[in-house]
């Protein structure tokens, strides 16, 4: 059986790259591409791949509100995501939306292959290099069908605040996020320099993973 796979990532390189490994095995068949949240929805509904090759991060829709709605479609698409991101907290959200894998972009060729046919054949994937006992957690979380998404408290922000930081947390740019609110770019730097100080973060990536933790990435919540 010919495994069909959608590639849906917003770097045209990487997607020429994995196009060029993936034909290559006598088991797989690149179907289709897409380059933001959207067309990978689009594409899972037209083409039904058995897998869909996705990244968490990308333009007009992210990754996680893909899943969900591939979920939601009742598709038989098992989507597998490729990130850059080896932390747990994206596991834990990605396996929440309905995610059935998940493999780290450092990874080696033959580990995302061997993901890719895991995936296809109803098996969940755990890339190993991400923290093993977080992961293991998650993954056993899952498998009782428990809810492996984090409720943690959140700290009183401003309704404004939230709307930085979720837009932040998506993705979006200093200017991106001035244009979305109608604010200035300095405006939203003064709002996201109040946010670091306020939630005790220091990097971007501290943010986005705050922003997924408190559950601020999930579908319903789009600003």
């Amino acid at each position: 059986m010919t495994i069909h796979v959608v590639i849906a990532d917003d770097h045209a390189v990487l997607r020429a790259g994995l196009r060029m490994l993936i034909n290559a095995q006598p088991d797989m068949e690149v179907i289709g591409e897409a380059a933001d949240g959207i067309e990978a929805v689009e594409m899972a509904r037209r083409a039904q791949p058995d897998v869909m090759l996705l990244d968490i991060g990308m333009p007009e829709q992210g990754g996680l509100q893909a899943i969900a709605k591939i979920r939601q479609a009742s598709l038989p698409t098992r989507v597998l995501v490729l990130t850059m991101h080896d932390d747990p907290a994206y596991l834990r959200f990605v396996l929440a939306e309905g995610g059935a894998g998940y493999v780290v972009k450092s990874a080696a060729d033959t580990e995302l292959l061997e993901a890719i046919r895991a995936v296809a054949n109803g098996r969940l994937f755990v890339n190993v290099s991400l923290d093993e006992s977080a992961a293991k957690n998650a993954v056993e979380l899952k498998a009782a069908g428990e809810q492996v998404k984090p409720e943690l408290p959140l700290p009183a922000l401003s309704a404004r605040e939230r709307e930085v930081l979720e837009l932040i947390a998506k993705g979006h740019t200093n200017r991106e996020v001035a244009d979305k609110l109608a604010l200035s770019v300095k405006t939203v730097e003064a709002y996201r320099a109040r946010l670091m100080e306020k939630l005790g973060l220091r990097t971007r990536a501290e943010l986005v993973r705050y922003a997924l933790e408190h559950g601020l990435l999930t579908p319903d919540k789009t600003p």
